[in-house]
């Protein structure tokens, strides 16, 4: 049984899957550690046995420059040496120097091939997502922004997992104060096992307490690509096929990045419905119940005979009725996401169908608060990050309790309450309601509507970006630029 705690080489070797020790030959014998599990066979055989077998009197820096892989590395430090003997490095070791090690990088790390966004899938527009693989996150980036003031910076988060993490920010354009900000918090972080972003994004949010994401998660290398041209800084975790990018606004939540694919009218006017929406979503259900219990005054009288025949025999209260409705279309919900999608799918439609017109001909509801409550849940999906989503989701019921409190004076409160809150939020040390507090007129060009692109030369103030130009006009009598490649 291996020991319980590694505290010498002898220790990690017994842990040790495979190793075999060549003869001894020129007065000079090798030993070779290594996870068969983790390791590339194929580099083992064909580059690494290789070198062994036809230079064995060689010493260990001389194997360094033999043998054609990158990164090998020389260390006598135990550290390094468990951790890349645990990532799948193999690991010779020399009778002449038996102190020192050549660490030879071989790690074999099954991942998925790049696929279809599912969270944020965009009918127009490139089809890429992330996946689990840090490094093909790192290339999916890096062709879409091909320049050396693209800077990653590469720690490591979790005392058990020792998951990597990048940093990632453009040289002279983000801002020093942001990307300082966000190291601090990564080399902060103090955890055992950190397996996705969102726990790194628990982290190092400025309001660990608020239900509102201070970050916005994203699966899209191409909206990556845009904030990172934007001054603003994006972490990527190994395992996670989300990437997190900062500071960011309340308004970001709701602007969907297949809006710069659309003529910039069609994208604003997208832009403003998906903002009625998510007013809709939160406010409708309590105002039916403020209206039904404090303003029935409010009602015209046509739709009031409705109403009143709607609810006649129903045995509940409105705030009873609605809080109800809501819990079943959050039942609804979460077992069509936690099933397989063909089954999931399936009992969504046909389980709130069947349990909304049961329910309507028991006389436990009326018709017309589970068309509000249908409508309000269809809403709620138009949010473009989930994230933010699931906070929609959450605050309607406090304003359902507000409303059957106090009636429109409970939703004014309730309203008044989330927007302190908001006003006193921040993302990565910046303001969370900019543009509208503090209020930037050039940052509005791209907030609720998107102007066209001719008018977005600067960029975001929030940001805080050190070179705020992105674009200079062209002037009249300028020549065309010549193209980079002539056949």
């Amino acid at each position: 049984m291996p020991k319980q705690t590694i505290q010498s080489f002898d220790d990690l070797i017994a842990l040790c899957s495979l190793s075999f020790d060549f003869e001894e030959v020129e007065h000079n014998s090798f030993s070779l550690y290594y996870f068969s599990s983790i390791i590339k066979p194929e580099l083992l055989h064909d580059e690494v046995l290789v070198s062994l077998t036809h230079h064995p009197g060689a010493s260990l820096s001389e194997l360094r420059d033999l043998i054609p892989i990158e990164k090998i590395e020389l260390s006598s430090s135990f550290e390094t040496l468990m951790d890349s003997f645990m990532r799948g490095a193999i690991v010779i070791q020399s009778s002449r120097e038996p102190g020192l090690f050549l660490i030879i990088p071989a790690e074999h790390a099954e991942t998925r091939s790049v696929s279809l966004p599912e969270v944020e899938f965009s009918v127009v527009g490139p089809k890429e997502a992330f996946v689990e693989s840090l490094q093909t996150n790192l290339n999916l980036v890096r062709k879409r922004l091909p320049i050396p003031e693209l800077v990653v910076k590469q720690y490591k988060v979790g005392d058990l997992s020792k998951t990597r993490t990048a940093i990632l920010y453009l040289h002279g354009i983000a801002d020093e104060q942001i990307v300082q900000t966000m190291t601090q918090r990564v080399q902060d972080i103090q955890f055992d096992q950190v397996v996705d972003s969102s726990f790194v994004a628990q982290f190092i949010a400025d309001d660990s307490n608020s239900v509102f994401p201070q970050l916005i998660d994203t699966e899209r290398p191409d909206r990556v690509a845009s904030v990172l041209a934007e001054g603003k800084v994006v972490l990527l975790l190994d395992g996670s096929p989300h990437a997190l990018t900062g500071p960011t606004s309340f308004v970001e939540f709701f602007s969907a990045f297949e809006d710069y694919f659309l003529p910039w009218p069609i994208a604003s006017i997208f832009r403003l419905i998906r903002l009625f929406a998510i007013l809709f979503s939160i406010l409708s259900t309590a105002l039916y119940v403020a209206i039904l219990t404090y303003h029935y005054e409010m009602i015209p009288t046509n739709l009031l005979n409705t109403l009143v025949s709607s609810r006649s025999g129903i045995p509940f209260s409105p705030v009873f009725e609605a809080i109800i409705l809501e819990l079943v279309i959050e039942l609804l919900r979460e077992a069509g996401a936690r099933l397989p999608t063909k089954i999931g799918q399936t009992i969504g439609i046909v389980g709130g169908i069947v349990i909304g017109t049961a329910a309507v001909d028991a006389g436990l509801t009326s018709n017309i608060l589970l068309i509000i409550v249908a409508l309000t849940a269809l809403a709620s999906f138009t949010t473009p990050i989930y994230q933010m989503s699931n906070t929609i989701r959450l605050i309607r019921f406090p304003f359902i309790l507000a409303a059957q409190w106090l009636g429109f004076l409970g939703v004014a409160a309730c309203f008044a309450f989330f927007l302190s809150h908001l006003l006193a939020l921040t993302s990565l040390g910046k303001p969370y309601l900019t543009p509208i507090y503090p209020l930037r007129i050039a940052d509005l060009k791209d907030s609720f509507f998107r102007l066209p692109f001719r008018l977005q030369s600067l960029r975001p103030a929030s940001a805080r970006a050190q070179k705020r130009t992105r674009f200079k006009h062209l002037k009249e009598g300028n020549h065309l630029r010549k193209p980079d490649i002539e056949e």
